[in-house]
């Protein structure tokens, strides 16, 4: 859901240099980070910057007088992990292991693993991690976390459970960490089935973490959106001992109402309300997340008035609304329509003193712009101006061009102008406000589909009455003596 994930699609901010960057050298785009010792400063240069293949990057390397320790590998991989292509990185290592022979602690193997793990590189996670294997080396705990996750992440899972269950060819035993891990890595995509086969293979590694365990468990179902195997992990919490906490009803929650919103719109609003009172018999208040899950889904089936409803019992609970609860009742108001109820949920938003992210009006005025109400979506930018939020660019960029598309090149020119006085960078080309270049869009009758209408009612109406004659000949025909 767009509220759990918060996963909010902003505009974005990134400057576009004209010119091409595969024209510009790479050095200037160095991240290197300054200060370091001459010898550290150009081998980083040479693995990040260097040109030519992989095969003379090594011949670069050899050339390299300077003793190498352990501690400096690790400290060249950490400086150029986020510049140097990965393969380079890899090459790097795998001559420093063959360079320095058994020199290389297992602390700088397993920070190279994280680094490719985080990197997704699949190619050098196995090559290390069969060299890690092949020496004998010790895998850490946090290593194995970081590589579960990135696996399943990445669809491996079966790989993440193999790896899992031969840790003890890494010197890695099966205890608490490596077994919360793996869950939790199999969870977070919904794995929750096969989760579960694990705790049950390692029920004794659990007793000090189960309420995490059950907590994964639950988000892996809601994944899914299993309504009853995710109450059946409730029962079972409750039943060991564990009492639910908001998290846990939250999660519930979520699941509950996606699956509603697929299948049963109607059911929306009770069940959703039945599982807060729930919550508050367990002395668990729902909060303002617990109904924002909810009107998140009421304004993904375009239901206005329980949004509305919805938003009124807020405030009569106790529960203060937040800006996110504003967003979502003011955002399906102007889908559907009503823009007058939209905005007078915006100014009591902000009469309330409520303070929103500027994302709050980014979309707004996205979905303005996108129902053609240009003119509503000007006022909003107006209340985001006044709220001195800053980061203005984003609306200029949307308002401008939808302006002098609409064919208002006067009012477009009037932000422009006012962008440039404020200092606002502004992505949009100034091509935009020239009307011999911008194609103005503007909205005809269907004319055509109007006539053809009125053409087959009048149709369907000559026909009646023909049917109706036809049915008065009959009668009379039958009525006649013969």
């Amino acid at each position: 859901m767009w509220l759990l994930k918060l996963n909010w699609k902003s505009f974005s901010l990134q400057s576009i240099n004209a010119r091409n960057p595969r024209c510009i050298p790479l050095a200037l785009f160095s991240t290197i980070p300054p200060g370091l010792s001459p010898v550290l400063q150009e081998l980083c240069n040479v693995v990040s910057n260097g040109l030519g293949s992989l095969d003379d990057l090594e011949a670069s390397l050899d050339r390299f007088d300077a003793s190498f320790t352990s501690s400096l590998v690790s400290q060249i991989i950490d400086s150029c992990k986020n510049e140097a292509p990965t393969r380079r990185i890899l090459r790097f290592f795998l001559w420093s292991s063959k360079k320095l022979k058994c020199k290389l602690e297992d602390d700088d193997f397993n920070y190279a693993i994280q680094v490719f793990a985080e990197k997704k590189d699949l190619k050098a996670i196995d090559i290390l991690v069969s060299d890690l294997n092949n020496e004998g080396r010790e895998m850490k705990a946090q290593t194995f976390g970081i590589l579960a996750e990135t696996l399943v992440n990445l669809g491996r899972e079966d790989d993440a459970l193999g790896l899992f269950k031969n840790l003890d060819k890494f010197k890695r035993s099966h205890d608490s960490i490596t077994v919360t891990a793996i869950v939790n890595a199999l969870c977070s995509k919904g794995h929750a089935r096969r989760a579960e086969g694990v705790v049950r293979h390692h029920k004794d590694k659990i007793l000090g973490v189960k309420p995490c365990i059950y907590r994964s468990i639950l988000y892996g179902w809601s994944e899914q959106k299993n309504v009853k195997e995710s109450r059946r992990i409730l029962r079972e919490m409750k039943s060991v001992g564990i009492m639910p906490d908001l998290f846990c009803y939250n999660t519930f929650l979520r699941c509950l109402c996606e699956k509603n919103l697929k299948s049963n719109p109607s059911g929306l609003v009770p069940e959703a309300l039945n599982v807060m009172m729930e919550m508050r018999s367990n002395r668990i208040t729902p909060t303002s997340i617990s109904y924002n899950i909810l009107l998140s889904c009421l304004g993904g089936s375009r239901r206005v008035k329980e949004s509305c409803q919805i938003l009124k019992l807020m405030k009569r609970s106790g529960c203060s609304p937040d800006w996110v609860s504003y967003y979502l009742v003011a955002r399906v108001l102007y889908l559907t329509g009503r823009f007058g109820k939209g905005n007078k949920i915006v100014d009591e938003m902000i009469g309330e003193g409520l303070v929103p992210d500027r994302k709050f009006y980014y979309d707004l005025i996205g979905i303005l712009c996108g129902v053609e109400r240009v003119n509503y979506a000007l006022e909003m930018f107006e209340r985001m101006k006044r709220s001195s939020l800053g980061g203005y660019g984003p609306a200029y960029d949307v308002l401008i061009p939808k302006l002098c598309r609409s064919g208002d090149f006067e009012k477009g020119r009037e932000l422009w102008d006012e962008a440039n006085r404020m200092g606002v960078q502004l992505q949009c080309s100034s091509e935009v406000l020239d009307p011999s270049i911008t194609k103005v869009f503007k909205p005809t009758r269907k004319d055509d589909e109007v006539c053809t209408m009125s053409r087959t009612l009048v149709q369907e109406v000559k026909a009646v009455a023909n049917g109706n004659k036809h049915k008065n000949k009959k009668k009379r025909k039958s009525a006649a003596p013969s």
